[in-house]
């Protein structure tokens, strides 16, 4: 029997426990299908694996099978889940959690199953009335002192997925110990263990009370409440591509003071499906093709998208030829970093215990900022709950101000320990007003930033490699890179490289030095001479690798960004053909 055999039939029998009276009666069908189809491509990749209750939770195509979301493989994660709970708060007298969820088709499906599984085990549950932004969920537990949360979303995902965060009692996704703790316990359910049927009397609905608390938070981090007044009729246009952005940020801009807001009426409705983009993902031009619409027959001041579990904003604005440019992540996350420090200064709010935080992967313009603005900076992990770690790790010591990475996630508070595009876009909006007030308009802002602190292009090449063989060769590659690691990147030479997952850092010169980090992630990152930055990482939620380029040069006025976009693509063909993408 050769290997295809061999593991068609390992998926065939597990498959097989899949038909017995555990299961529901479409998901036994759907099963046996799959079984008697001749093309065993969707049995393989719905049986090959079981679906991994990974340190942020679950996240897959949605479908029956081990490796799928399902109301099983949901069941057993939220099983596993409250049993990890209930060793952990053993003497509290009544656990509670909080569920949220997004738009996704069978997200509420989802919620109230795993509302039902936790009460069933005894734990209070407040499950929102219907979808909310992720930054809510984090808020809500905090707010609410619960002892965990689970957010059924899969962000900014295709349309055929969803997940499931799972969240502690500060709000944050979860780390270790609690990660493995939790996976541990996940790994020992069997469906049989599983207690679907809740108890409604351990459920609460909760919404607008929490919605207003939330909102007057949020209203907090302006910075600058004069400027709005002066520009409260700035024109913005804004998407929540169909997702819960729709619920929370046209009424944060309303708190804010801003009385000109333009919704993207086809993506204001709710829809799973999606119909009006391809990939419902702000940082891909195609889903702004409405907003941008609007904004050019409206002559918008700024156009901002959130992602479906609004903890994603995107934007776009006019540059200076009055033509409309989007805002990469990096970008605006620069940007914000630069308004902060910079206006908190100028208001007199700056501390000298302030600090700023910044992923490993994002540009290294804002060490430049906060080096010259003698504002503290640390750099993280990619992802939020790193960012949320150092926020708690400095809690009553040091005053968190604002976070961000390249991946279009902005927090500007500390009482969410998510991204945040509710805020974002409200502080967005602020950031524009105040550009206006100043005669510039957010385009000004980023020129004005390169010309002080450097010009910097980052580009993401994002490599996909679905199912078993794609992950076998994701690993492949970055093994070929550990043991044959490249000494120049497009004639850029490298002189320093890292490794997160031995924590070296090794020089030119041959000698190394070790990294101080909370723990080992697989990432390589290599730094030349002129500034270039190369990073490396496989997605942890997606079936791709990522290539991380960040391009420096030099910015004397506005009239050379267009020379140094050149000079930095060039170089971007230059390294791809390095690393042979």
């Amino acid at each position: 029997m050769d290997n295809n055999q061999t593991l068609i039939a390992q998926c065939e029998a597990k498959a097989r426990q899949w038909l017995s009276p555990a299961f529901d009666e479409k998901t036994r069908s759907a099963v046996e299908a799959m079984i008697k189809n001749e093309d065993k491509a969707d049995l393989i990749e719905s049986f090959y694996k079981d679906l991994e209750f990974g340190t942020g939770g679950l996240r897959g195509i949605m479908g029956a099978g081990s490796n799928r979301m399902n109301i099983y493989t949901v069941g057993m994660a939220t099983q596993g889940f409250a049993n990890y709970l209930k060793i952990c708060f053993k003497d509290k007298e009544q656990i509670s959690v909080v569920v949220c969820h997004d738009c996704r088709n069978n997200s509420r499906l989802f919620a109230e199953t795993v509302a039902n599984i936790f009460s069933a085990n005894g734990i209070k549950v407040y499950l929102f009335d219907d979808l909310r932004p992720t930054p809510e969920c984090s808020f809500a537990i905090r707010y609410l002192k619960a002892q965990a949360g689970v957010n059924i979303t899969a962000s900014h995902n295709p349309r055929e997925y969803n997940g499931y965060k799972a969240y502690w009692d500060d709000g944050a996704q979860v780390l270790a110990p609690h990660d493995k703790g939790i996976i541990d316990e996940v790994n020992k359910v069997k469906v049989e263990d599983v207690k679907f049927e809740g108890n409604k009397g351990l459920i609460q609905i909760i919404g607008e009370d929490v919605d207003k608390v939330y909102l007057e938070q949020v209203k907090t981090i302006s910075i600058d409440p004069q400027v709005i007044k002066n520009q409260h009729d700035l024109k913005i246009v804004y998407t929540p591509l169909h997702g819960a952005g729709r619920v929370m940020i046209p009424r944060a801009l309303a708190s804010w003071g801003f009385d000109n807001v333009h919704c993207v009426k086809e993506q204001m409705v709710k829809d799973g499906n999606f119909p009006t983009v391809d990939r419902p993902n702000p940082e891909i031009a195609e889903a702004l093709t409405l907003g941008l619409r609007d904004a050019k027959a409206l002559d918008a001041d700024i156009l901002m998208a959130s992602d479906p579990d609004a903890d994603r904003v995107g934007m776009a604005c006019k540059n200076s030829d009055d033509e409309w440019v989007l805002i990469n992540g990096n970008q605006t996350c620069l940007i914000f970093l630069w308004y902060i420090i910079t206006n908190r200064q100028a208001v007199g709010k700056m501390k000298p215990t302030d600090f700023i935080v910044k992923t490993i992967v994002t540009t290294e313009v804002i060490r430049k900022i906060a080096e010259k603005q003698h504002v503290e900076m640390r750099d993280c992990y990619t992802g939020f709950k790193w960012i949320a770690r150092e926020i708690a790790l400095s809690e009553g010591k040091q005053q968190y101000i604002g976070g961000g990475e390249e991946s279009y996630g902005f927090l500007a508070e500390d009482f969410v320990r998510d991204k945040d595009a509710v805020s974002a876009c409200a502080l967005l909006a602020e950031i524009c007003a105040y550009a206006k007030d100043h005669g510039k308009t957010l385009y000004d802002i980023l020129m004005d930033i390169y010309m002080e602190y450097g010009y910097s292009h980052e580009f993401t090449i994002n490599v996909e490699r679905p199912g078993k063989s794609g992950a076998d060769e994701i690993q492949q590659m970055m093994k070929n890179f550990r043991s044959n690691p490249p000494k120049e990147l497009g004639g850029s030479i490298i002189d320093v490289y890292k490794d997160f997952q031995s924590l070296e850092i090794t020089k030119a010169d041959g000698s190394k030095e070790k990294m101080d980090m909370p723990d080992t992630s697989n990432v390589l990152q290599w730094f030349c001479t002129d500034g270039t930055k190369v990073s490396v990482r496989p997605s942890g939620t997606e079936p791709k690798i990522k290539f991380y380029l960040e391009i420096k040069d030099t910015m004397n006025s506005a009239s050379d960004f267009p020379a140094c976009e050149q000079r930095a693509c060039e170089k971007i063909e230059a390294i791809k053909k390095s690393l042979g993408l």
